[in-house]
């Protein structure tokens, strides 16, 4: 790990909003270039950077649309810069192909997706978390990304470098999946000294530049990487290729190189991933959340403890790649989960999916546009209970 850059981190306490913290994340993590298309409710995170970019040395770029800008950022990165774009809803589905891309070509980059209703035009200003398969599945062949929800304005600083890290550290896209209600509360956010924030380097090759192939991965499956322009052959291409970035349309190169893609997520799935308990153990209902579902839901739970019921919280802050194997244990322990969210169903599918009817999963649907009624989850955990 080596520290922040001193020069572009505002430090000490802010009282800000999430998307605005989530720019101070990006620059505290070396991010240095931002393309981006104005959209509600992110608007607010490329405001900040096209501010604060121009005094440390970074570029804001406003394209004419998304598309443009997720892949803007893609030569970027193989320019030498850290970078990231930033949507919502519409946004987010004009750049499937190009998370495609980036998952092919392994070019480490993040988007920031601020949530919200839809489908389609949908309830542009007010929160959703309808998002959440699409971050995993939304372009089309067989990938791995990671996604990360934070729930405040801190996580949001504090993830958004997280975010960073992990994709350079497996070179993929990284999807940050906030929500309107996240990216628009403000809270106290603490930026602590550039010495004690961990930035994840980019790893460069530094072999012999007659040796080099951009597509030749160490042990843990992540290939270096070169700054194209500084003397290496380089070629990128979304096509099946091989060790050179040549396309290579076998079947013999997809089986060598798919799976690679795949595996050096799959393989590391203890080290990426992230999840927060409180009084699982023991428990006899877990609730299971994330994003800002994960604050409202607290009420309810309360509720539930003090009259006497053993509940859980399990909050997934690292959503994709899903803990499979910790679900599925758990299940084997308790008598049922509770999933509240902001859809009619996603993250609850796969909690049911890896239960394998251990345990019955209760789903708290919520079309967005407002947060659960607290209310509706305590009622949801003590119907779980009763087998109702």
């Amino acid at each position: 790990m080596e520290k922040a850059d001193p020069k572009g981190v505002l430090t000490g306490k802010h009282f800000i909003d999430g998307d605005h913290a989530c720019a101070e994340g990006a620059l505290a993590a070396g991010c240095r270039f931002v393309a981006g298309y104005p959209i509600t409710p992110s608007t607010e995170v490329v405001e900040r950077i096209a501010d604060r970019f121009p005094k440390v040395g970074g570029m804001f770029i406003q394209m004419e649309d998304e598309i443009a800008s997720s892949i803007a950022i893609q030569g970027a990165v193989w320019g030498g810069k850290k970078a990231m774009t930033v949507t919502s809803g519409p946004g987010f589905s004009l750049m499937m192909e190009h998370i495609g891309l980036a998952a092919m070509t392994e070019t480490p980059l993040v988007i920031v997706d601020v949530q919200r209703a839809g489908p389609s035009t949908g309830l542009p200003t007010q929160p959703a978390q309808g998002d959440m398969m699409q971050a995993r599945w939304g372009s089309h062949g067989d990938y791995a990304t990671i996604a990360i929800c934070p729930n405040s304005p801190q996580e949001c600083f504090d993830l958004t470098i997280k975010a960073f890290n992990l994709s350079e550290q497996f070179r993929v896209p990284v999807l940050f999946m906030m929500d309107e209600c996240v990216g628009h509360m403000t809270e106290r956010v603490e930026i602590p000294e550039p010495q004690k924030i961990d930035v994840y380097p980019r790893r460069y090759y530094t072999g012999p530049v007659e040796d080099y192939l951009p597509f030749k991965a160490d042990d843990d499956l992540v290939p270096p990487i070169v700054k194209a322009g500084d003397g290496y052959k380089v070629h990128v291409t979304g096509l099946t290729h091989d060790e050179k970035g040549y396309p290579a349309m076998t079947v013999a190169a997809q089986e060598k190189l798919v799976p690679r893609l795949l595996n050096k997520i799959k393989h590391n799935i203890d080290k990426i991933s992230d999840y927060r308990e409180d009084q699982v153990e023991g428990a006899d209902v877990v609730v299971v959340t994330y994003g800002i579902t994960s604050r409202t839901a607290i009420p309810a739970i309360e509720r539930a403890r003090a009259e006497g019921y053993k509940v859980g919280h399990l909050r997934l802050v690292v959503v994709w790649p899903f803990p499979e194997q910790y679900i599925r244990t758990l299940a084997g322990k308790i008598k049922s989960y509770v999933v509240p969210e902001l859809n009619f169903g996603q993250i609850a599918l796969e909690v049911e999916r890896c239960a394998g009817g251990k345990a019955p999963v209760t789903l708290v649907p919520h079309p967005g546009g407002t947060v659960h009624n607290p209310d509706v989850i305590y009622k949801a955990i003590i119907s779980s209970l009763k087998g109702n």
